[in-house]
Parts: C-alpha cells; sequence; structure tokens
C-alpha cells in the first residue's frame, strides 16, 4: 500500500467499514517504508513494535467512528522526541539518544489514535534547508532523486510526497515545513507561533521554532492540526486560544476575500518561472472571487540577515546543554574538563551547526550584541509592522514559496550563503509569528512549485479555506510522482 491516491476520511471510512484493520494497515505502512526508502532515505529509523503494538491495542478497544485519526500512521521528524526510541536531531551528538518521554504533539496524536511509525531525516538540528547536513544520509527528492528535498523536514516532505504515510509532522523555524512542501508539491502548514506545544521539541531558536503539518490534501492537514493544535501548561508560550474546526468552511467558496500580493516577493532572485506559476495561481484566485491588490512589505529585504543573527544567537544558547556529560555522544581519552566540553562539540556536531554557534556566540558577545542582536531584533518588530498594516486591509497575503524550484544535491556547498537566500520567502512569517501554508501550484520543468498563503496570527481557518478552494479548482494533488495520474 501507498497513500498516494487515497485520504485520511477514506481511510478512515476503511477502518470503521473493517475493509481493513488499524494492524493491517500499519503492517503494510512499515512493508512499503521498507520497500521504497532505499529510493528515497525519509526514515531514519521504524517504530515497528511499537506501532504494532499500539495499532493492536486500537482495534481491540475498535475504531472510534466519530475520530478520523483513529488507526491512521504517521511519520515523525526526528527532533520531536519519542519515548524509548532514538531521537537524533540528524546529529551524532545525539547517536544513541532514548528519551523518557513524548513531546506534547507525540502524545496528542497518540489520544486521538493516530499511530506513529518512524522518525524522518532532517537537516542536523534543524539547520539547512537541503537536509544534506544530515549526519546519516541524504534524503532524494520524491519527484526528481538528483535533487535536494528541501529542508530542514526533507523528510517529513518527501514521506508524504513519496506514498510512505498519510501525513507526517515537522518543524519550521525559517520555512523548514514550507520549502521542502513546495519542492515536493503537497500541502505544509506551518501555525502561529504558540498554536502548537513546542515541549519535546529539540529547539534550534525558541522564539522561531513551530510544529507543523505535511499532507498530500488540505483538509487531511486541517484535521491533523486541530488535533495537536492548543495550550499546554508544559509550553509557556503556548496559546490559549481557543481551537476551531479548521475543516469547518472546506466550501470551495472565497468570495468576498481580500488578498495581498507583496511587490517584494516577485522581485531580483526569484526565477522568472517562479512568478509566471504563482501569478496563474492569483489569477485563479482572483477566478474563485477574491480581489487582488499589490502591497508592499518594505523590510523582507533585511529579513534574511536578521533571521540568521536572531536564529544563530538562540541556537548557540540552546545548543550549550550538549556537553557530553549528561547524554548524548561522549569522546574517549579526554583530558580535563575543559577538554570533554571542546571534544564533545568538535566530534559531535557538524560544520553547519558548529557555524551557526559561532555566529550566534559572536552576535551575543560584548562588544557586539548593540551592532547585530539588539538591531536584528529592532528588525524583526518593523517586519512585524509591515504585515500588521496590510492585515489591517487584508486577509491573506499570497506569494512564492521559494525562489526557485529544487536544484542538484552539492550545488551550494561551497556558499552557505547562497542556500541561506533561498528563505528569503519564507523567514519573514516565523520573524513576525505568522501562520504560512504552502500549497502545490504547479510545475516548472517537472519539479513542483509551492504558492505561500500568509495569514495573521491564529486565522488558520482562512488559510485553509483559500488553500481548500485552490486545490479543488486545480487538482493538482492528482498529479504524483512517478507521472501517473
Amino acid at each position: 500500500m501507498n497513500f498516494l491516491h487515497t485520504d485520511i476520511e477514506k481511510l478512515h471510512e476503511q477502518l470503521v467499514n473493517k475493509e481493513i484493520t488499524s494492524v493491517d494497515l500499519v503492517k503494510e505502512t512499515l512493508a512499503n517504508i521498507a520497500q521504497t526508502d532505499a529510493k528515497y532515505d525519509a526514515f531514519l529509523a521504524t517504530m515497528s513494535e511499537k506501532a504494532l503494538a499500539e495499532a493492536a491495542a486500537i482495534d481491540e478497544a475498535g475504531i472510534d467512528p466519530d475520530n478520523v485519526l483513529s488507526g491512521i500512521p504517521y511519520g515523525i521528524k526526528d527532533n520531536l522526541i519519542t519515548k524509548d526510541v532514538p531521537t537524533t536531531a540528524a546529529s551524532k551528538i545525539l547517536e544513541d539518544f532514548k528519551p523518557i518521554y513524548d513531546a506534547t504533539v507525540v502524545s496528542r496524536l497518540r489520544e486521538q489514535g493516530a499511530v506513529g511509525v518512524g522518525k524522518l531525516n532532517m537537516d542536523e538540528f534543524a539547520m539547512g534547508s537541503t537536509t544534506e547536513t544530515s549526519y546519516y544520509k541524504q534524503t532524494k527528492n520524491a519527484w526528481d532523486q538528483t535533487k535536494v528535498p528541501g529542508g530542514s523536514s526533507g523528510g517529513s516532505a518527501v514521506s508524504v510526497a513519496a506514498g510512505q504515510v498519510p501525513f507526517a509532522l515537522g518543524t519550521d523555524t525559517g520555512g523548514s515545513i514550507r520549502q521542502p512542501a513546495a519542492f515536493n508539491g503537497i500541502v505544509g502548514m506551518k501555525p502561529t507561533y504558540g498554536r502548537v506545544s513546542r515541549w519535546g521539541v529539540i529547539a534550534f531558536a525558541s522564539s522561531l521554532d513551530q510544529v507543523g503539518v505535511f499532507t498530500r490534501r488540505v483538509k487531511d492537514n486541517a484535521t491533523v492540526l486541530a488535533a495537536m493544535a492548543g495550550h499546554d501548561d508544559h509550553d509557556q508560550t503556548s496559546s490559549d486560544q481557543a481551537v476551531p474546526d479548521f475543516t469547518a468552511h472546506l466550501d470551495g467558496d472565497i468570495s468576498g476575500l481580500k488578498i495581498a500580493v507583496p511587490t517584494e516577493y516577485f522581485g531580483a532572485g526569484v526565477d522568472d518561472s517562479i512568478k509566471e506559476t504563482i501569478r496563474a495561481g492569483i489569477d485563479q484566485l482572483r477566478e474563485l472571487g477574491a480581489t487582488v491588490d499589490e502591497v508592499s512589505l518594505p523590510h523582507t529585504k533585511y529579513g534574511v540577515a536578521a533571521y540568521y543573527i536572531l536564529a544563530s544567537a538562540e541556537a548557540s544558547s540552546n545548543l550549550q546543554r550538549f556537553d557530553g556529560i549528561r547524554y548524548g555522544f561522549r569522546p574517549e581519552n579526554v583530558k580535563s574538563l575543559e577538554d570533554l566540553y571542546v571534544q564533545t562539540r568538535t566530534q559531535g556536531f557538524g560544520d553547519e551547526v558548529k557555524r551557526r554557534i559561532m555566529l550566534g556566540t559572536y552576535s551575543l558577545s560584548a562588544g557586539s550584541y548593540d551592532a547585530f542582536f539588539k538591531k536584528a531584533a529592532q528588525v524583526r518588530t518593523l517586519m512585524n509592522d509591515d504585515f500588521q498594516k496590510v492585515f489591517a486591509d487584508y486577509d491573506l497575503i499570497v506569494a512564492p514559496t521559494t525562489p526557485n524550484v529544487a536544484y542538484d544535491f552539492g550545488a551550494n556547498q561551497d556558499d552557505p550563503e547562497v542556500t541561506y537566500m533561498n528563505d528569503v520567502l519564507t523567514i519573514p512569517v516565523n520573524m513576525a509569528g505568522l501562520p504560512g501554508m504552502s500549497v502545490p501550484a504547479g510545475f516548472v520543468d517537472g519539479l513542483p512549485v509551492g504558492m505561500q498563503l500568509i495569514a495573521n496570527r491564529y486565522q488558520e481557518e482562512t488559510i485553509y479555506r483559500v488553500a481548500y478552494a485552490f486545490e479543488q479548482a486545480t487538482r493538482l494533488f492528482e498529479k504524483v510522482p512517478g507521472g501517473k495520474d
């Protein structure tokens, strides 16, 4: 079994009607992963014994007809901790780490009956845009295995795009859900900062990280987000805003909605073919009844520079806990406590992680704090103000998700700054704590293009409403890797 031509509702119907059991579904999912993953390298580990035990318990209790996630398998990005299952954040420094509790999102999905079947590859500590910084393996794009899958949630995106699982969890710090979703032609939602608990997420940048969902269909995405969102006493940054039924208004009607298109998101550096595809998508939204105007987000141009200062500063603070003493990798033959620290981090962290720790430590140093970190924080405020001015008059912002389609492995290996610029269109959403989604908008040279939908805080319903209408009008989910519609 693969999940390329079905959705969660259809699977739920089969489970309720006893056409298939949860154990059968999980067995077939694991068998398909075993058969196909050599092609994609999306999974770091499967959780066969645990998953089958959970599925058997669900079958014994009976599938809940009112709960569409009951008995449904899914994949988990490897920076979301899972009890008694290796959780590495794709880093050598956590090679044999087995947590003693589950992340809140994992425990909430288990309460809903969803069955985690495996841990998914990613850029090390979520630092990267191609999944090339993983210590363990290189995940390949679902559409063309010579191309990068995007990142940092590359394994999660590919597992869904390739039909290995119906949905997968990822995290998004500067575009790490939306960018790989765009590169693999699926739906990727980064919710409002605080909408979903970060308890149990191995932190990169705490004020930017957010857990989100990958699916093939918009309604599936809305269903999963509603199941795991909401306040969590373990996470002081989680919001107590009520979680609505995100599927309630998916009727295809977007007449009267006001859409803003920022000129800065169609500037230099964005491929003409991407601009053309997204403008065609915007025309489609116009035909569906939305009104569209061009607007300006003038501080967008400072986003990448400000983001890498702030995110790296937070990373340098968060990653100091990896010291070779309490858990994770510990080097041999160290000569002193200081040598233990140095050798643990020298041998345990990859180059990209070291690069960001160094940048962050420098930005926070006494001589640089005012010139770099403080200025970046001020820019963040200005970027947020830009968005709020637009949302005073508009319901939604529409733009490209990425400046280009997926590219060859190693293309930017010698110049990390080029890779950083690939996040130029997604970073502002994280800086302002807004919800953002990438939906399939078309193809360029046989590779998927993503259209980004951005709303004001806690307005995920608006994004889902527009995304669903667009999806039903274009039917792009019917196109699958391998060319078989």
